[in-house]
């Protein structure tokens, strides 16, 4: 895993009027490019003086422990069987990932810039329906999955959403 290339990010940064961001990991062992390449966007954006940055997140991330919020609140949008079952698995499996997003999370809470971070939930190839919920600062209460195009769309849509600045909002169906 490089570091990122603070050049090539200014470069892509310059003149644009926003930056969107959907980092992930390709493999198991890349645990903190999330984080990593956040920062950097940040540095970019910051050199570039471009202030408005979109990216893509995990429902459910906002409760989990990091050093800026070691002890975050619950997730009200997240029901019983979610908090007893499938979100414990999923750290079980994800944990380092999800302690990445986390990191990230606080990163775009400090970045000063007006950011808006997506929280997705499972998402399928289904086509898209142009119908889903958002909830901000917490999951979409019962919303599980999300078709890639509607998460798109959402994401894209952003942008033209000054209510979302400084926020996380969570889409689901």
């Amino acid at each position: 895993m490089n570091d990122p290339d603070p050049a090539v990010l200014e470069a892509a940064a310059a003149g644009a009027d926003a930056v969107l961001s959907g980092l992930g990991p390709r493999k198991a062992a890349e645990y903190s490019i999330v984080s990593r390449g956040t920062r950097a966007i940040v540095t970019a954006m910051r050199a570039e003086r471009v202030r408005r940055l979109v990216v893509v997140s995990v429902t459910g991330v906002l409760a989990l422990p990091t050093p800026a919020r070691p002890h975050p609140p619950g997730d009200p949008g997240v029901g019983v069987f979610v908090r007893t079952v499938l979100g414990p698995l999923a750290r079980l499996r994800l944990g380092g990932h999800y302690a990445d997003v986390a990191r990230m999370e606080d990163d775009l809470r400090a970045s000063g810039l007006d950011w808006t971070s997506v929280q997705l939930s499972v998402l399928t190839n289904r086509p898209p329906t142009g119908r889903y919920r958002t909830s901000c600062e917490q999951s979409v209460p019962r919303g599980y999955r999300i078709a890639r195009a509607d998460a798109a769309h959402f994401v894209l849509a952003c942008l033209g959403m000054p209510e979302t600045v400084g926020h996380s909002i969570a889409v689901a169906y």
